[in-house]
């Protein structure tokens, strides 16, 4: 699981050099620069030159920058991996196994993150997420929803058992693993139910097709007030019970045991990481 905030996650294709210039000041933790599914066929080789040429230069502060790449069986894939130098990950789409990301791992030195949107995929995700070398999963909800010919639902019933393998296979290997779009960008709060579901389930952030989006998945995936609160109450009850001899604390009339202080001391570790974004 990455230490990053990787809250909101936004794509931005890399073949609009304005949208590249603004992106640079958008508060979102995390930027895929998209070369697949937001270019053009015409646009796709000039997108990778402005792409490689802007990188290197370009300051996006602590965003985390992952580069999405057309798949290795295009045109396109093979040199868009090896264009790609100056930035934290690479994003493979339509991983199916493993053997994708051997085939990605060939030809980078980079991280690697996988595109989780295929019914293969979702069936191999425990070997997927096992490679040695992926370090990030992205679920890709609307090809998932096209293969599965399932009905759009509000509470995304249909897609449950694929989101809830892929976020099993990330826990169990250590893999970063966010949420995918939200399509409707001018909902706030049908992205306020998603985002809130997303998190209750595990996900550490959402993926996100438009800026107008950052703040409602920034506020839902960051702890509250709350939880904050509630996290040091725990340590300090925990650590207190311990001093007397004691193995379990009793906080708001509930039992805190070890397992509730590594999650606390989580939550307070991620607070301080957004903060630190801030900064």
């Amino acid at each position: 699981m990455s230490q990053r905030p990787v809250r909101s996650v936004l794509y931005i294709p890399a073949s609009k050099e304005r949208a590249l210039e603004k992106a640079k000041g958008l508060a979102c933790d995390a930027i895929i620069f998209d070369l697949e599914d937001a270019v053009a066929i015409d646009e796709k080789v000039p997108a990778r030159t402005l792409l490689a040429e802007t990188l290197p230069t370009a300051d996006y502060g602590a965003r985390l920058r992952i580069v999405r790449v057309n798949g290795l069986d295009t045109t396109w894939g093979r040199e868009d991996v090896l264009s790609v130098v100056d930035a934290d990950a690479v994003l493979l789409p339509k991983v199916n196994s493993a053997a994708d990301v051997d085939a990605i791992a060939a030809l980078t030195t980079l991280p690697i993150w996988a595109m989780m949107e295929t019914p293969v995929g979702i069936l191999n995700a425990a070997e997927i997420a096992a490679h040695p070398r992926l370090e990030g999963m992205v679920m890709g909800t609307n090809d998932l929803a096209k293969d599965l010919n399932t009905r759009h639902r509000p509470d995304r019933e249909p897609l449950l058992t694929s989101l809830q393998m892929c976020l099993l296979a990330a826990r169990a290997h250590g893999v970063t693993i966010v949420d995918g779009v939200y399509n409707a960008f001018k909902d706030d709060a049908g992205l306020k139910i998603e985002c809130d579901q997303g998190r209750d389930m595990g996900f550490e952030g959402k993926t996100l097709i438009h800026p107008a989006q950052l703040e409602v998945a920034n506020a839902a995936f960051a702890p509250s007030e709350a939880e904050i609160d509630l996290s040091k109450r725990q340590i300090e009850a925990f650590e207190q019970a311990e001093r007397d001899g004691q193995g379990v604390a009793v906080v708001d009339g509930k039992i805190v045991e070890n397992l509730h202080i590594v999650t606390a001391r989580a939550t307070l570790a991620k607070a301080h990481a957004i903060e630190a974004m801030k900064d």
